[in-house]
């Protein structure tokens, strides 16, 4: 990061991912030369990124930096917080990583994936400890969430003091007794709280988040009135879900069932820990599933957003080897209808419905809540911790604006809100707040083991294979006159039906030789700058006659 020195009493801190999206949650915080790097995550690619599998942030602004970086700090174990670490690890120097007992499970679990588990180093933390860290000084502190040993953080530096809430919600009655840390954060307004970086996500939900015990009540009322099959999908990282899923179907004499890579992987690294009990009779494999009446068994699966690849998508397609649904079963969709996702989740439901299943699914029945603040928590995190500063993270735009406006409504003063985006340094010291000019962050593909070498410009090209088609332009040229020996012939894909549109095709086939005759293809520098104008030509043609833009790949040979 080549900005401004900083005052020694001053801390810049740097959003790399995070504010104005839903993942990629990455913050660099800087104080006399140090770094200390908080959360590490992935998203998950949105439509337009066709064929891509991750996307990960740009950290590009820490090039060279690596000697500077002190740690990287991780809230929770959700992959918006911590997938990026196994791409990314290397490239920021292995820096020590510190989290809590089943956020660095998860990781390690990743990191052995990618054969990284030996590099790393990993340092499990307690809850209200401080650890010195350089120039920081860094405490955790206990936050509910929809996954278990969720924290925040509460970082000592000598410009003062940051809490930065993680992901959390004021559950009163969380299936682990762990509830946010109310007491620590009001301990953390008597110390006085330069700066809070607080969760934005529901700021538009009004009163305060149901507890996820509600969702152990609606199951508990479900199912005991399913006479067949029951399949449960929830997202693998929900330990707190499974537990409550478990714990219904043992009360109905249910035997269990894990489907699903990361839901079998996640499961046993719970167990292991100690945060999920299930008892070893209580689960089945599928052999012994098969010598079971259908009304004893429940499946815990993932496959919730309706992904194509999924278990329960090829269940509900009647495409899976091993598992099918009859009349008379139920699957229950314990999760969020994560946006962007809903309409491959109604083709989901509605195949359900197709193979004889009853669905239960968030807007039917209670068997989801959130896992982030609803907007009087926020407020009365605000009113605990009293902020000198406030800057709103973890959320899209127009939550970040809400959940400012509600900062200045608690108390906070107008000039002592910012609301930052990605990329947007900001200096905090005890004389006030200074945006800094902006720094290189965006977003990096994955695409299978290829990672940044899809960009945009690829992207682009695929929306036009997507939509359109292609259209590939054979043309041989004698290498030394510029004679055409072949050609041009027009091959489609997508585009147009060759054999019931060659006379078409051969219309646009001239209008390239048209071209063609008014350029001295001896004279011109390269064939690249024929390939442009057999482009341009043929994308004028497609757009006056039928308004398609195909992707045009002229191939030109030369004898």
């Amino acid at each position: 990061m080549n900005l401004e020195p900083l005052h020694p009493d001053a801390v810049r801190l740097t959003p790399l991912g995070g504010l104005g999206e839903i993942g990629l949650n990455m913050m660099a915080l800087e104080c006399r030369g140090e770094i200390l790097l908080i959360d590490c995550g992935l998203m998950f690619p949105e439509s337009y990124m066709l064929g891509i599998d991750l996307v990960i942030p740009d950290i590009s602004c820490l090039a060279g930096r690596e000697g500077d970086i002190r740690a990287l700090m991780l809230t929770h174990g959700h992959e918006d917080h911590i997938g990026a670490i196994p791409f990314l690890l290397e490239a920021l120097g292995n820096p020590p990583i510190y989290g809590t007992g089943l956020t660095l499970g998860l990781l390690r679990n990743k990191l052995e994936e990618h054969r990284l588990d030996d590099r790393a180093q990993m340092h499990r933390v307690e809850v209200r400890r401080r650890t010195q860290l350089g120039v920081f000084d860094v405490e955790f502190y206990r936050a509910a969430h929809s996954i278990v040993d969720g924290t925040g953080l509460a970082i000592r530096t000598p410009a003062g003091l940051i809490v930065h809430t993680g992901d959390f919600k004021l559950d009163p009655t969380p299936v682990d007794g762990q509830c946010t840390d109310l007491e620590r954060l009001a301990d953390y307004g008597e110390e006085g709280v330069l700066l809070l970086l607080s969760d934005s996500t529901n700021v538009e939900k009004e009163g305060r988040t149901l507890s996820e015990k509600v969702v152990g009540e609606a199951l508990a009322e479900i199912l005991p009135h399913c006479d067949g099959q029951v399949m449960v999908a929830t997202f693998s990282s929900n330990i707190h879900r499974i537990q409550q899923v478990v714990d219904a179907a043992a009360a109905c004499g249910r035997k269990i069932l894990i489907n699903g890579r990361s839901m079998v992987a996640n499961v046993a690294i719970a167990r292991q820990l100690g945060y999920l009990f299930i008892p070893d009779d209580a689960l089945i494999d599928l052999r012994q599933m098969r010598e079971l009446p259908r009304g004893q068994v429940l499946i815990i699966t993932t496959g919730s957003q309706g992904e194509p690849l999924s278990a329960l998508t090829r269940i509900a397609m009647d495409d899976h080897r091993q598992l099918r649904l009859e009349e008379g079963d139920t699957v229950i969709l314990s999760s969020k209808f994560i946006p962007g996702n809903e309409k491959a989740i109604s083709d989901l439901i509605n195949h359900l419905y197709r193979r004889g299943a009853e669905v239960f699914y968030e807007t039917t029945s209670e068997v989801h809540v959130s896992g982030h603040a609803g907007r009087e928590d926020l407020r009365q995190v605000l009113s605990l911790t009293r902020p000198r500063y406030f800057v709103p993270v973890h959320g899209e735009f127009r939550h970040l604006v809400k959940h400012a406006q509600l900062a200045r409504a608690t108390g906070v003063a107008e000039a002592h809100v910012t609301v930052l985006e990605n990329g947007m340094p900001l200096t905090v010291s005890k004389d006030g707040l200074r945006r800094e000019a902006r720094v290189e962050t965006g977003r990096v593909f994955i695409d299978g083991k290829g990672v940044g070498d899809v960009g945009m410009m690829e992207l682009r090209d695929r929306r036009h294979l997507a939509n359109h088609g292609m259209v590939i332009v054979l043309l041989t040229l004698n290498q030394s006159s510029g004679e055409i020996i072949y050609g041009p012939e027009l091959l489609t894909r997508g585009f147009v039906p060759e054999d019931e549109s060659r006379g078409y095709l051969e219309e646009a086939a001239a209008a390239v030789r048209a071209m063609l005759a008014e350029h001295s293809l001896e004279a011109m520098a390269d064939w690249e700058e024929l390939r442009v104008e057999v482009r341009k030509t043929l994308r004028r043609f497609f757009n006056r006659t039928i308004e398609r833009r195909p992707l045009i790949l002229p191939v030109i040979m030369e004898l």
